[in-house]
């Protein structure tokens, strides 16, 4: 099919919107070529059948091919979760705990064949990125860990699960894991030399690229050795030089959303997208803003139409590339939603989870629980996520506590919220802990949190025992050293969650084995 200008610029173009269908604006768009496909979030996802008629609608709106991407790594960071229906995973930090990359790979298969069943062909993972800073509050337990070569490991173990189904992308390149810095919010700066970033962060990249990964994504970071001015998404040292002829990749590169504010708050939308193209880019993402999308594409046919870019050297190569990927990764006729949750996927999830369980410090005369008297008092504190709001709406139970209630029905529970450091509920915690015999006290990333260090310090002297469970970062263990039984499940999914459960009652022992350092020492 041959392409003009206009729908060569368009194939570039990838865009998020609101809704649980596809608004009209969009269909419009993808029937006239101006964009290349579509991503998917959370907002757009009610349920199994509803997404598979809205990524069906986008496809038959098209007169040729498109992409459905969608951030599906499993764990902190996934669209499709157990509450609309579909099967959740343990994130890749718990994968890599488990030391099994044979299930890492199972796992990740898992996911690509219910999003490929769905008609979605391209997953925004897996994350590549290395573990250096403990502060890093978007790499964190998306990682396999600090060691480059059991990252690579992973790396290659899921690429090839998700490649089973749908485009694979390594993220994010050249690596974000030495800032402190969520680049949603700003614009992180990296120093290494250019040595230590061969020697070290590009080494799973590496072999994300030997294992044939379909596409990068790239940072919003300056690496200011590479190159002081602009940041890897729109260098030309970064993605051109290092990705394309050192590395020798000749996939696809997608920028990470462009309306985050790295970008964003430096350059306008026509601009960065003008200069993702140039810098080596083949699809441009937008996530949210119609005008911004709408303002990049004509920026980018323009500065065509005006020998800023050349055709014939950047978008036609990058739509040669999109067509390669969008050939492998066609979408099925028809969609059997039957494997979407299934028995057998729900088994996989739940064995990973276990498996990167992690027991750190154990107290035989509590842990497991059932070890206690018939009259033991256990309490449970929790420092709830985002995500239960609409769960503790429901049912005054965070889901954590619903898992642990419907096993020990006499357990107290209370939830204290960690943005408010004076909660008055704080008093009630108290009177609930000095009452209990052991207390559990559940956490998510207490160690980037000042507020729930604070209330934490003055809850610990009230706990008789204390089993600390950390549901999402390990380092949590390191502001409670003194806990006596720790559980770390290196993230908060369902299945992950079920797993310190049955942890916490004995029905297994956790053998996973930290991928990170953490300072406490492990019984």
């Amino acid at each position: 099919m041959m392409l003009s200008l206009e729908q060569k610029v368009g194939q570039m173009m990838y865009v998020g919107f609101d809704g649980l269908e596809p608004p009209a604006y969009i269909l419009e768009w993808l029937a006239a070529g101006r964009i290349g496909g579509v991503y998917l979030f959370a907002r757009n996802v009610a349920s199994p059948q509803q997404v598979a008629d809205l990524v069906q609608a986008c496809h038959a709106a098209a007169p040729s091919p498109i992409l459905v991407g969608i951030d599906q790594e499993g764990g902190l960071v996934a669209r499709l979760r157990a509450g609309e229906g579909f099967t959740e995973s343990p994130g890749l930090m718990t994968l890599a705990a488990s030391d099994d990359v044979a299930l890492a790979r199972q796992m990740s298969e898992v996911l690509a064949q219910e999003m490929h069943v769905l008609g979605i062909n391209w997953v925004f993972a897996p994350v590549v990125d290395i573990v250096h800073d403990i502060n890093n509050p978007s790499v964190s337990t998306r990682s396999a860990g600090i060691d480059k070569d059991r990252v690579a490991r992973f790396a290659v173990a899921q690429i090839e699960g998700f490649q089973k189904h749908v485009a694979a992308t390594a993220k994010h390149f050249p690596g974000l894991g030495k800032s402190a810095i969520d680049t949603h919010l700003a614009l992180a700066h990296i120093d290494d030399s250019v040595d230590y970033i061969r020697d070290n962060d590009l080494v799973p990249f590496r072999v994300a690229v030997d294992a044939s990964v379909a596409s990068v994504m790239t940072t919003h970071t300056l690496f200011t050795q590479l190159d002081d001015q602009y940041p890897a998404t729109l260098s030309p040292s970064v993605l051109n030089t290092l990705l394309r002829q050192e590395l020798n990749y000749t996939g696809v590169v997608s920028t990470d959303c462009l309306e985050m504010k790295a970008i964003a708050d430096h350059y306008g939308p026509g601009e960065s997208a003008i200069l993702a193209a140039l810098a080596g880019v083949d699809t441009i993402m937008f996530s949210h803003t119609r005008a911004y999308q709408e303002e990049a594409y004509e920026a980018v046919l323009k500065a065509v139409e005006s020998g800023r870019i050349s055709e014939e050297q950047v978008i036609d190569p990058a739509v040669k590339r999109i067509a390669a990927m969008k050939a492998r990764y066609a979408v099925p006729y028809s969609s059997d939603l039957s494997v979407i949750r299934s028995q057998a996927h729900l088994t996989v999830a739940q064995t990973a989870a276990r498996a990167g369980t992690v027991l750190l410090r154990e107290d035989p005369s509590i842990f497991p629980l059932t070890r206690l008297a018939s009259d033991a008092r256990p309490a449970l504190i929790e420092f709830p996520s985002y995500l239960d709001s609409e769960v503790i709406e429901q049912t005054g139970r965070t889901g954590f506590a619903n898992l642990l209630a419907a096993e020990l029905p006499e357990i107290s529970h209370l939830s204290l919220r960690s943005e408010n450091p004076d909660d008055p509920r704080v008093d009630d915690a108290i009177a609930l802990m000095d009452s209990a015999d052991v207390t559990i006290l559940v956490t998510r990333s207490l160690h980037l949190y000042q507020g729930e260090q604070a209330l934490v310090k003055r809850l610990r002297p009230h706990a008789n025992k204390l089993i600390l469970v950390c549901l999402r970062n390990p380092y949590d263990v390191d502001v409670i050293p003194d806990a006596d039984v720790m559980v770390c499940t290196l993230g908060d999914s369902t299945p992950s969650m079920i797993a310190a459960v049955d942890a916490l009652l004995g029905k297994f022992s956790p053998s996973g084995q930290l991928p990170i350092h953490v300072n406490v020492v492990a019984s």
